[in-house]
């Protein structure tokens, strides 16, 4: 991505998680970023266009830094505990990609419904974690597609806590998370 495309990427991204999608103008965009109207069409046809650019270049950087992490463990829930940390870190990194995420699920309109698409294939790609781990012994057994909703949501809240205190340690919270919740999902030997 050349420089001025990803000046007005990460002033939409900031736009959008500041004032809403629907109260951030192209005007407003390109008078933030210093460039003509022009030349944000040369890199992107519509508002909506850089809107799905960010969610789908947000969901893949989540993914595949999951995929990365995880492809080489074994155990799933060291996986778990893996996608955990990661999306803590993300959630915490990219406060702006997740505030629109987040804040355009609601709904069913075409921005709600992509956002919709790509934090439930998000959450299928956890619950096939947990799926095999229950197959293997390893978590226990539960329904599969409650575990990773909640741990979806359960790492999401921790984004809560963040914008209520002003320093936060991602390693202690990752902690408490993990001793809260992710520790009562191993399967008894």
């Amino acid at each position: 991505m050349n420089k001025t495309k990803r000046k007005i990427f990460e002033t939409s991204m900031k736009l959008f998680a500041d004032k809403g999608y629907d109260a951030t103008s192209i005007e407003e965009i390109t008078a933030t970023v210093g460039v003509a109207k022009g030349t944000l069409y040369y890199h992107f046809s519509s508002k909506e266009e850089i809107f799905n650019f960010l969610v789908d270049e947000g969901m893949k950087l989540l993914k595949n830094s999951i995929t990365i992490k995880t492809d080489k463990m074994s155990n799933s829930l060291d996986k778990i505990r893996a996608i955990v940390l990661i999306q803590i870190k993300i959630l915490f990194k990219y406060e702006n990609f997740i505030t629109i995420i987040l804040s355009q699920i609601w709904g069913n309109d075409d921005r709600s419904k992509l956002c919709k698409k790509y934090v439930f294939e998000y959450i299928q790609m956890i619950e096939e974690i947990v799926k095999l781990g229950i197959q293997r012994k390893e978590i226990v057994e539960r329904d599969s597609d409650i575990i990773a909703s909640g741990i979806f949501g359960f790492t999401c809240s921790s984004y809560i806590y963040k914008m209520r205190h002003d320093k936060v340690d991602v390693q202690k919270i990752f902690e408490e998370v993990d001793n809260s919740f992710l520790k009562k999902l191993r399967a008894k030997k």
